[in-house]
């Protein structure tokens, strides 16, 4: 599985464990090891302007998730995932924990939506949140018995 990380913004983050937990995701859900995804982290301006064009929503938010799988049987690549640091981080400050577990979750939340998962009714985002602890939460444990 390759994962492909653009760094396009100045606030410091650890690209190759993001990165990690990616191919991490695709792979506890089974994803072809020949699968393809990006993921990339933007600033806030940036990010309220594909927010604007692609969810006619005029703000900067956390994550977008962009699939590209839908409708191609033949292709490789997964999707996109875009993280914006700056919103990430006043999140992170109003649910009381860092930055980087804050991102980590992101890219977690926003590879699942490539993955077909969604949060709209009450039901998926249970199915959506606990997938999201399962998958960090092996990904901790595979990482401290790595060390």
């Amino acid at each position: 599985m390759d994962v492909f990380l653009a760094n396009e913004q100045p606030v410091p983050i650890d690209e190759a464990r993001l990165s990690a937990l990616a191919r991490h995701v695709l792979d506890s859900e089974k994803v072809d090891d020949e699968a393809e995804l990006s993921i990339l982290v933007i600033d806030g301006e940036h990010m309220r302007k594909l927010n604007s064009r692609f969810a006619k929503n005029d703000y900067a938010t956390d994550v977008l998730a962009f699939p590209m799988l839908e409708g191609d049987e033949d292709s490789t690549m997964v999707g996109d995932v875009v993280l914006c640091p700056d919103v990430a981080k006043s999140n992170a400050e109003k649910l009381d924990h860092s930055l980087d577990r804050e991102l980590e979750v992101l890219v977690v939340h926003g590879t699942l939506h490539l993955l077909g998962y969604d949060h709209k009714v009450a039901s998926e985002k249970e199915r959506m949140d606990k997938r999201v602890s399962e998958v960090l939460d092996e990904f901790n444990r595979d990482a401290k018995r790595a060390n």
